[in-house]
């Protein structure tokens, strides 16, 4: 494996690649971050005053009152100020898309093509540029209304198979629908620039929140289509799947997932019930489905005597606050409720201003000093930079998004060595356009 050192030194996949982003919020900022965390330039269009609405939206706060919620979806990104209510503010805008391979902006249909920013305008003097528009629920019906990740969770049907039977339906615990548009966005992005790359000419990708929500529902969505089954509530449990859920212990809450028969065998073997394999009732999947009850029964009875006593629950959510329970069968168990604040366990987002400045089009550097992975390789930050300064010959595919910087220095922070970049604010000079 390459030190830290060597990989610094390797180019991004996307270092040639600059991108102007007028997307706020989370869907279109998640999908420029994992652009930037490759290596491209990202260059963030703010309104004056406020800026992104989820630089406020808190708490958490760090320190400095900046919003965490910011800080995860704008790491590796300048942000410059622009007012596009007003003539000049506009006229920057298409004096940056005319230097960008990528637009990629999330207003509601139409708002792009009214301010002079839309597609076919912007287009007429970059035929090469990528253009993506992530919207609520598309151009057609429903256009109109705010794209928030909550109501494409309950409209779209998320909601009505998530939390328990006996309870209400529930959203997710993160925004979910967002951050699979801003993946969809991705990917689109990638294609049409390989499309770019092999033609000469730019495309339109359009992703909106409730098509990508339907996509990610999956097998889901395939019982309904193909099987005319309607999907409920399970709590923990698998609709096809069986046992995985949560169990209740003595000692705390375990989660199986078991997803075959052979697996299923080395459960048993281990927490001592080996007659259970070879009971027709739950010799294979679909029997141990059909007989879930029964199969959780035993298991939870067995459990609390191997954990250190009888259990006093069914199967059901955890309680908070419970410490976790010791693994039993490595790969088909695991622990739930893990400690969320070890040392290392993450890294907070660099530093950013508390506003943007209302007054100057200046790039703010948005970078977060993260590790990527325990064994320190680091996600991407990169000076604002000249397109074509960067390395000469193709960039080598890479899984871990490394970079390179014109300054480093390794700092420690909860024993663990990580990067930390000095990048001070550009000369304005060079973001005259």
């Amino acid at each position: 494996m390459l030190a830290v050192d060597e990989l610094l030194d390797l180019p991004g996949a996307l270092d040639e690649l600059r991108i102007l982003d007028f997307s706020r919020v989370l869907a279109g900022p998640f999908a420029t971050m994992m652009l930037a965390d490759l290596g491209a330039t990202v260059t963030k269009v703010e309104r004056p005053q406020t800026g992104d609405e989820t630089r406020t939206w808190g708490p958490p706060y760090d320190e400095h009152g900046q919003a965490t919620y910011f800080q995860a979806v704008n790491r590796n990104k300048h942000s410059i100020v622009l007012d596009l209510a007003s003539g000049s503010g506009v006229e920057r805008g298409q004096a940056l898309a005319r230097a960008a391979d990528v637009v990629v902006e999330n207003f509601r249909p139409g708002v792009m093509d009214r301010l002079g920013l839309g597609y076919e305008r912007l287009r007429a003097d970059n035929p090469g540029l990528v253009y993506c528009s992530i919207t609520g629920f598309g151009s057609g019906a429903g256009a109109h209304l705010p794209g928030y990740d909550l109501l494409v969770q309950a409209l779209g049907g998320l909601m009505s198979i998530t939390g328990d039977p006996a309870g209400e339906p529930q959203k997710v615990g993160v925004a979910l629908v967002d951050v699979l548009a801003g993946l969809f966005a991705t990917v689109g992005i990638l294609a049409a620039l390989r499309y770019r790359e092999a033609s000469g000419a730019g495309q339109r990708v359009e992703v909106d929140l409730l098509s990508a929500l339907l996509a990610g529902l999956v097998n889901q969505a395939s019982a309904f289509t193909i099987a005319d089954v309607v999907p409920d509530r399970l709590g923990n449990a698998h609709p096809s799947i069986s046992p995985y859920e949560l169990y209740p212990t003595a000692d705390g809450d375990l989660v199986l997932a078991v997803g075959n028969d052979r697996q299923f065998a080395a459960l048993c073997d281990v927490i001592g019930v080996a007659e259970l394999a070879g009971d027709p009732r739950f010799a294979t999947n679909g029997a141990r489905v059909a007989n879930r009850e029964a199969l959780g029964a035993a298991i939870g009875h067995r459990l609390g005597e191997r954990m250190g006593g009888a259990a006093d629950r069914s199967p059901g959510p955890g309680r908070g606050g419970q410490r976790p329970a010791r693994c039993l069968c490595a790969g088909a168990v695991t622990r739930a409720g893990a400690d969320r604040r070890r040392p290392g366990a993450g890294r907070r987002a660099r530093r950013l201003d508390p506003q943007p400045d209302p007054a100057v089009a200046h790039a703010t550097e948005l970078s977060q000093r993260a590790a990527a992975t325990s064994r320190g390789l680091n996600q991407r930050s990169q000076a604002w930079g000249r397109v074509g300064s960067g390395h000469p010959s193709a960039p080598p595919w890479r899984t871990a998004p490394v970079g390179s910087a014109r300054q480093g220095r390794l700092d420690r922070l909860d024993d663990r060595r990580v990067l930390g970049l000095d990048l001070g604010r550009p000369p304005r000079d060079q973001l005259a356009v």
